[in-house]
């Protein structure tokens, strides 16, 4: 924010020399005036005095810090005018102005230039500006043979058909957008649009370099250049074992492990070959008073068998006295 001083007489560009200088110093004095004035209209933020500058020799400009929320660096300017042997001025103008370093709106910039693409939407509509050279009379030959042998033929024609220009225009942007040869899904595909079975040529000159994908998991409805590619061709085969599998994993956890002791044989071969060795036979189990396995069944046998008896011998006395247990 500047302070803006008082322009000399002698040096204020675009004044004569010869003016007043009584008129001058009236108008350059007026500073209370022109506050006065801030003050009685009634919006505020009035803040230090600027300076004053000529507008010629007739008028100055005072100029106040505007205090207002959202103003930054603006100022408030009085206009006051005096004529030669006036003792008083007057009012000509009260404005708020940008200063040297305040926040002000960008240019401005017509609508047709501030559209983008995907702005449109339903409902909205956009006509083509004047004199498009994306477009050019139907009577006139488009430079698409196609097109242009079919109106010849039948005499008829589009108001309006897309010029060369136009159709250069189109083919470069869709050359270098998104489903482009160049793009990073291009690079990383399998194969080219070109020889897919999904890809639907387009009509006309542009045939050679463009279709349409119609592939709804893919590119759907989209115009690709015939270079493009994805993971959805036609042709694309799965990698071999891709898939899920048949069989759950074997768990092995789920798997109970039991261990198994050692047969009986295997523990006497084993003790009768450590005797053999030591010189000294094997020792038999009855020998050293440790009762057998087979004996010890046969003992309990002969017992079970004996209570059996017993009891079989009291119930035939029962039975032939005639009592009961």
């Amino acid at each position: 924010m500047g302070f803006v001083s008082v322009v000399p007489s002698a040096t204020a560009p675009g004044t004569d020399p010869a003016v007043d200088p009584a008129v001058r110093s009236l108008l350059a004095g007026a500073v209370d005036v022109a506050r006065t004035a801030l003050v009685e209209l009634g919006e505020g933020g009035i803040g230090a005095y600027l300076g004053v500058t000529f507008e010629n020799e007739y008028a100055a400009t005072h100029r106040f810090a505007a205090e207002l929320p959202g103003y930054r660096g603006w100022q408030w300017a009085v206009v006051v005018a005096a004529v030669p042997g006036s003792d008083h001025v007057t009012l000509s103008e009260l404005v708020l102005l940008p200063g040297p370093d305040s926040l002000i709106a960008p240019a401005w910039v017509p609508w047709n230039e501030r559209i983008r693409p995907g702005d449109l939407g339903p409902g909205d509509l956009l006509a083509p500006v004047p004199d498009d050279p994306r477009l050019v009379p139907g009577y006139v030959q488009s430079g698409d043979p196609e097109v242009d042998e079919t109106a010849l033929e039948i005499g008829l024609g589009r108001k309006q058909v897309m010029s060369l220009e136009g159709r250069l225009e189109d083919a470069q942007r869709w050359y270098e957008g998104d489903y482009g040869p160049n793009s990073e899904m291009a690079k990383a595909a399998p194969s080219t649009c070109g020889l897919c079975g999904f890809y639907l040529p387009l009509a006309g000159s542009l045939r050679a370099a463009f279709g349409v994908c119609g592939n709804e998991l893919a590119a759907d409805g989209h115009v690709v250049h015939a270079e493009y590619g994805c993971g959805a061709h036609s042709d694309t085969t799965l990698p071999t074992g891709a898939g899920s599998p048949q069989y759950s994993a074997y768990d092995d956890a789920a798997v109970e492990i039991v261990e198994i002791p050692r047969a009986r044989t295997e523990s006497n071969s084993t003790e009768k070959n450590e005797s053999a060795k030591n010189g000294s036979p094997a020792s038999d189990p009855a020998e050293n008073g440790a009762p057998a396995e087979k004996t010890t069944s046969d003992e309990e046998d002969s017992a079970e068998l004996s209570d059996a008896t017993e009891k079989n011998d009291v119930t035939e006395k029962n039975d032939a006295t005639g009592q009961t247990d």
